[in-house]
Protein backbone atom coordinates (compact mmCIF):
# COMPACT_ATOMS: atom_id res chain seq x y z
CA UNK A 1 0.00 0.00 0.00
CA UNK A 2 1.26 3.41 -1.03
CA UNK A 3 0.55 6.26 1.57
CA UNK A 4 2.00 9.87 1.34
CA UNK A 5 1.56 12.84 3.68
CA UNK A 6 2.04 16.12 1.87
CA UNK A 7 1.09 19.61 2.72
CA UNK A 8 2.72 23.48 2.96
CA UNK A 9 5.36 25.25 4.74
CA UNK A 10 4.03 26.47 8.21
CA UNK A 11 5.44 29.75 7.96
CA UNK A 12 4.66 32.91 10.86
CA UNK A 13 1.46 34.14 9.41
CA UNK A 14 -1.14 32.03 7.38
CA UNK A 15 -2.35 33.70 4.65
CA UNK A 16 -4.66 31.86 3.13
CA UNK A 17 -5.22 31.53 -0.83
CA UNK A 18 -7.20 35.27 -2.16
CA UNK A 19 -10.66 34.50 -3.15
CA UNK A 20 -12.63 37.29 -4.89
CA UNK A 21 -14.14 39.69 -2.55
CA UNK A 22 -17.90 40.00 -3.37
CA UNK A 23 -20.56 42.15 -2.52
CA UNK A 24 -22.21 39.54 -0.10
CA UNK A 25 -18.91 39.43 1.90
CA UNK A 26 -19.44 43.25 1.95
CA UNK A 27 -22.70 43.35 2.98
CA UNK A 28 -21.93 40.84 6.02
CA UNK A 29 -19.29 42.61 7.04
CA UNK A 30 -21.48 45.63 7.11
CA UNK A 31 -24.25 43.93 9.19
CA UNK A 32 -22.50 41.79 11.30
CA UNK A 33 -20.63 45.46 12.63
CA UNK A 34 -24.16 47.13 12.65
CA UNK A 35 -24.89 43.89 15.62
CA UNK A 36 -21.90 44.74 17.05
CA UNK A 37 -22.44 47.97 18.07
CA UNK A 38 -26.30 47.42 18.51
CA UNK A 39 -25.74 44.89 20.89
CA UNK A 40 -23.36 47.54 22.98
CA UNK A 41 -24.92 50.41 22.19
CA UNK A 42 -28.85 48.78 23.30
CA UNK A 43 -27.75 46.50 26.08
CA UNK A 44 -24.99 47.37 27.49
CA UNK A 45 -24.59 50.86 27.86
CA UNK A 46 -28.13 51.76 29.22
CA UNK A 47 -26.61 49.20 32.00
CA UNK A 48 -23.38 51.31 32.20
CA UNK A 49 -21.17 48.64 31.75
CA UNK A 50 -18.43 47.88 29.31
CA UNK A 51 -17.13 45.81 25.93
CA UNK A 52 -13.72 44.38 26.38
CA UNK A 53 -10.94 45.10 24.02
CA UNK A 54 -10.39 47.93 22.38
CA UNK A 55 -13.86 49.35 22.00
CA UNK A 56 -13.71 49.10 26.07
CA UNK A 57 -11.33 50.88 26.05
CA UNK A 58 -12.85 53.46 23.80
CA UNK A 59 -16.05 53.53 26.32
CA UNK A 60 -13.85 53.89 29.26
CA UNK A 61 -11.73 56.92 27.85
CA UNK A 62 -14.67 58.53 26.54
CA UNK A 63 -16.18 58.51 30.33
CA UNK A 64 -13.26 59.52 32.18
CA UNK A 65 -11.94 61.81 29.50
CA UNK A 66 -14.87 63.21 27.34
CA UNK A 67 -18.37 62.45 29.23
CA UNK A 68 -18.75 66.40 28.89
CA UNK A 69 -19.51 66.55 24.88
CA UNK A 70 -23.21 65.73 24.27
CA UNK A 71 -24.84 64.87 21.04
CA UNK A 72 -22.79 62.36 20.01
CA UNK A 73 -21.35 59.35 21.81
CA UNK A 74 -17.43 59.84 21.49
CA UNK A 75 -16.36 56.15 22.07
CA UNK A 76 -16.68 55.49 18.39
CA UNK A 77 -14.38 58.25 17.60
CA UNK A 78 -12.16 57.12 20.56
CA UNK A 79 -12.18 53.40 18.79
CA UNK A 80 -11.16 54.47 15.24
CA UNK A 81 -8.55 56.61 16.84
CA UNK A 82 -7.05 53.56 18.60
CA UNK A 83 -7.48 51.12 15.62
CA UNK A 84 -5.25 53.69 13.30
CA UNK A 85 -1.94 52.93 14.80
CA UNK A 86 -3.00 49.34 15.33
CA UNK A 87 -3.50 48.96 11.84
CA UNK A 88 -0.40 50.48 10.58
CA UNK A 89 1.77 47.58 12.95
CA UNK A 90 -0.65 44.73 11.61
CA UNK A 91 -0.67 46.14 7.65
CA UNK A 92 1.93 44.47 6.35
CA UNK A 93 0.69 41.32 7.68
CA UNK A 94 -2.78 41.27 6.26
CA UNK A 95 -4.14 39.98 3.03
CA UNK A 96 -5.98 42.15 0.62
CA UNK A 97 -9.09 40.42 2.07
CA UNK A 98 -8.86 41.25 5.30
CA UNK A 99 -7.45 44.91 4.77
CA UNK A 100 -10.90 45.57 2.65
CA UNK A 101 -12.76 44.25 5.27
CA UNK A 102 -11.09 45.77 8.41
CA UNK A 103 -11.27 49.50 6.89
CA UNK A 104 -15.70 48.39 5.90
CA UNK A 105 -15.90 47.20 9.85
CA UNK A 106 -13.85 49.66 11.56
CA UNK A 107 -15.78 52.64 9.56
CA UNK A 108 -19.61 51.09 10.35
CA UNK A 109 -18.69 50.44 13.73
CA UNK A 110 -17.59 54.48 14.12
CA UNK A 111 -20.29 55.90 12.55
CA UNK A 112 -22.97 53.19 14.31
CA UNK A 113 -20.76 53.63 18.22
CA UNK A 114 -20.94 57.56 17.32
CA UNK A 115 -24.98 57.95 16.09
CA UNK A 116 -26.74 55.24 17.58
CA UNK A 117 -29.05 56.12 19.68
CA UNK A 118 -28.57 54.37 23.36
CA UNK A 119 -31.73 53.55 25.55
CA UNK A 120 -32.19 55.73 28.70
CA UNK A 121 -33.39 52.69 30.18
CA UNK A 122 -32.34 48.96 29.72
CA UNK A 123 -34.11 47.36 26.95
CA UNK A 124 -35.30 44.17 29.22
CA UNK A 125 -35.48 44.50 33.38
CA UNK A 126 -33.16 41.61 34.06
CA UNK A 127 -29.39 42.51 34.17
CA UNK A 128 -28.51 39.11 33.19
CA UNK A 129 -30.37 38.88 30.18
CA UNK A 130 -29.52 42.45 28.78
CA UNK A 131 -25.95 41.01 29.38
CA UNK A 132 -26.17 37.60 27.54
CA UNK A 133 -28.47 39.43 24.46
CA UNK A 134 -25.24 41.83 24.15
CA UNK A 135 -23.08 39.31 24.19
CA UNK A 136 -24.37 36.49 22.21
CA UNK A 137 -25.29 39.34 19.59
CA UNK A 138 -22.14 40.74 19.90
CA UNK A 139 -20.37 37.35 19.40
CA UNK A 140 -22.67 36.57 16.13
CA UNK A 141 -22.08 39.79 14.06
CA UNK A 142 -18.15 39.54 14.74
CA UNK A 143 -18.32 35.76 13.68
CA UNK A 144 -20.02 37.49 10.42
CA UNK A 145 -17.10 39.82 10.19
CA UNK A 146 -14.31 37.33 10.50
CA UNK A 147 -16.43 34.76 8.24
CA UNK A 148 -16.62 36.89 5.20
CA UNK A 149 -13.06 37.87 5.23
CA UNK A 150 -12.82 41.11 7.53
CA UNK A 151 -12.05 42.09 11.05
CA UNK A 152 -13.80 43.67 13.52
CA UNK A 153 -10.05 45.89 14.57
CA UNK A 154 -9.03 46.34 17.92
CA UNK A 155 -7.13 43.14 19.50
CA UNK A 156 -8.07 41.42 16.17
CA UNK A 157 -4.92 43.64 14.50
CA UNK A 158 -2.83 43.32 17.68
CA UNK A 159 -3.09 40.15 17.19
CA UNK A 160 -2.23 39.92 13.69
CA UNK A 161 0.65 41.27 14.65
CA UNK A 162 1.67 39.44 17.01
CA UNK A 163 1.00 36.52 15.06
CA UNK A 164 3.70 37.56 12.14
CA UNK A 165 6.37 38.16 15.13
CA UNK A 166 5.49 34.64 17.07
CA UNK A 167 6.23 36.80 20.36
CA UNK A 168 2.61 36.31 22.13
CA UNK A 169 -0.23 33.93 21.86
CA UNK A 170 -3.29 35.74 20.71
CA UNK A 171 -5.36 33.79 23.51
CA UNK A 172 -2.74 34.94 26.12
CA UNK A 173 -3.03 39.03 24.63
CA UNK A 174 -5.99 39.39 24.58
CA UNK A 175 -6.92 37.76 27.96
CA UNK A 176 -4.16 39.89 29.73
CA UNK A 177 -5.65 43.05 28.27
CA UNK A 178 -9.21 42.63 29.51
CA UNK A 179 -8.03 41.60 33.34
CA UNK A 180 -5.94 44.99 32.81
CA UNK A 181 -9.01 46.62 31.73
CA UNK A 182 -11.45 45.21 33.97
CA UNK A 183 -8.97 45.75 37.23
CA UNK A 184 -8.82 49.55 35.87
CA UNK A 185 -12.77 49.35 36.11
CA UNK A 186 -13.14 47.67 39.21
CA UNK A 187 -10.81 50.11 41.03
CA UNK A 188 -12.43 53.37 39.00
CA UNK A 189 -16.02 52.27 39.43
CA UNK A 190 -17.36 49.27 41.41
CA UNK A 191 -16.46 45.65 41.37
CA UNK A 192 -19.88 45.11 40.20
CA UNK A 193 -19.25 46.93 36.79
CA UNK A 194 -15.89 45.23 36.54
CA UNK A 195 -17.81 41.60 36.97
CA UNK A 196 -20.70 42.30 34.60
CA UNK A 197 -18.33 43.39 31.86
CA UNK A 198 -16.56 40.53 32.55
CA UNK A 199 -19.94 37.94 31.76
CA UNK A 200 -20.71 40.21 28.86
CA UNK A 201 -17.25 38.75 27.61
CA UNK A 202 -17.86 35.27 28.54
CA UNK A 203 -21.12 35.46 26.23
CA UNK A 204 -19.25 37.02 23.65
CA UNK A 205 -16.35 34.29 23.78
CA UNK A 206 -18.88 31.30 24.09
CA UNK A 207 -20.66 33.29 20.42
CA UNK A 208 -17.94 33.94 18.33
CA UNK A 209 -16.45 30.23 18.55
CA UNK A 210 -19.88 29.29 17.93
CA UNK A 211 -20.53 31.31 14.58
CA UNK A 212 -16.97 32.24 13.62
CA UNK A 213 -16.92 29.06 11.19
CA UNK A 214 -12.87 29.21 10.48
CA UNK A 215 -12.72 28.13 13.94
CA UNK A 216 -14.58 25.03 13.04
CA UNK A 217 -12.60 21.83 11.13
CA UNK A 218 -14.27 19.37 9.07
CA UNK A 219 -12.30 16.18 8.04
CA UNK A 220 -12.84 15.33 4.01
CA UNK A 221 -12.33 11.54 3.03
CA UNK A 222 -12.31 11.07 -0.52
CA UNK A 223 -12.67 8.08 -2.97
CA UNK A 224 -11.82 9.49 -6.15
CA UNK A 225 -10.01 7.91 -9.54
CA UNK A 226 -8.56 11.38 -10.05
CA UNK A 227 -5.96 11.50 -7.89
CA UNK A 228 -4.69 15.03 -9.31
CA UNK A 229 -7.53 16.72 -7.10
CA UNK A 230 -4.79 16.35 -4.41
CA UNK A 231 -3.26 19.05 -6.05
CA UNK A 232 -6.00 21.14 -6.08
CA UNK A 233 -6.92 20.94 -2.26
CA UNK A 234 -2.93 21.84 -1.89
CA UNK A 235 -2.47 24.83 -4.48
CA UNK A 236 -5.79 26.19 -4.01
CA UNK A 237 -6.45 25.66 -0.58
CA UNK A 238 -2.99 25.35 0.99
CA UNK A 239 -4.23 22.28 2.68
CA UNK A 240 -2.38 19.42 3.74
CA UNK A 241 -3.44 16.10 2.13
CA UNK A 242 -2.76 12.25 3.21
CA UNK A 243 -3.26 9.71 0.36
CA UNK A 244 -3.17 6.40 -0.47
CA UNK A 245 -4.33 3.57 -2.98
CA UNK A 246 -7.22 1.41 -2.22
CA UNK A 247 -9.26 -1.21 -3.92
CA UNK A 248 -13.13 -0.88 -3.99
CA UNK A 249 -14.50 -4.74 -2.45
CA UNK A 250 -17.65 -4.43 -4.65
CA UNK A 251 -15.93 -3.60 -8.16
CA UNK A 252 -12.33 -4.53 -7.50
CA UNK A 253 -11.21 -1.10 -8.60
CA UNK A 254 -8.16 0.61 -7.47
CA UNK A 255 -9.26 3.78 -5.77
CA UNK A 256 -7.13 6.39 -4.25
CA UNK A 257 -8.14 7.95 -0.82
CA UNK A 258 -7.31 11.42 -0.05
CA UNK A 259 -7.94 12.72 3.87
CA UNK A 260 -7.56 16.58 4.19
CA UNK A 261 -8.91 19.11 7.29
CA UNK A 262 -10.42 22.48 6.23
CA UNK A 263 -12.35 24.91 7.96
CA UNK A 264 -15.70 25.25 7.84
CA UNK A 265 -16.00 28.38 5.80
CA UNK A 266 -14.17 26.36 2.81
CA UNK A 267 -15.72 22.67 3.01
CA UNK A 268 -18.63 23.91 0.76
CA UNK A 269 -16.27 25.26 -1.93
CA UNK A 270 -13.33 22.11 -1.66
CA UNK A 271 -16.66 19.98 -2.24
CA UNK A 272 -17.64 21.68 -5.31
CA UNK A 273 -14.12 21.62 -6.88
CA UNK A 274 -13.78 18.18 -5.97
CA UNK A 275 -16.80 16.83 -7.84
CA UNK A 276 -16.01 19.33 -10.68
CA UNK A 277 -12.84 17.53 -11.30
CA UNK A 278 -14.32 13.92 -10.91
CA UNK A 279 -18.22 13.83 -10.58
CA UNK A 280 -18.43 10.47 -9.31
CA UNK A 281 -15.89 11.39 -5.91
CA UNK A 282 -17.19 9.90 -3.20
CA UNK A 283 -16.76 11.97 -0.05
CA UNK A 284 -17.16 11.41 3.51
CA UNK A 285 -17.04 14.54 5.90
CA UNK A 286 -16.58 14.28 9.39
CA UNK A 287 -17.42 16.79 12.09
CA UNK A 288 -16.55 17.87 15.44
CA UNK A 289 -12.97 17.30 14.74
CA UNK A 290 -10.01 18.64 16.84
CA UNK A 291 -6.81 18.57 15.45
CA UNK A 292 -3.37 18.92 17.21
CA UNK A 293 0.00 19.71 15.32
CA UNK A 294 0.23 21.37 12.28
CA UNK A 295 -3.41 21.99 11.23
CA UNK A 296 -3.26 26.17 9.93
CA UNK A 297 -5.62 28.36 11.75
CA UNK A 298 -6.03 31.23 9.21
CA UNK A 299 -6.60 34.78 10.18
CA UNK A 300 -8.73 35.44 6.86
Amino acid sequence: MNTTATGAENPAVIRGPYRPFLMRNVLMIVVGSLIYACAVNWFMMPLHLYAGGIVGLAQLIRTLAFSWVHGVDTAGLINLALNIPLFLLAFRAMSRRMLVGTVISVAVQTIAFTFLPIPALPLINDRLANIAIAGLFGGFGCGLILTNGGSAGGLDLLGVYLTQKGKFSVGLMNLVFNICLYAVMAVLFRLSTAIYSILFIAFFSVAIDRFHYQNIELELMIFTHHPEIRDVIMKKYVRGVTFWDGIGAYTGNETSVLVTVVAKNEVEEVKRDILEADPQAFIIEHSDVHVTGGYQKRLV
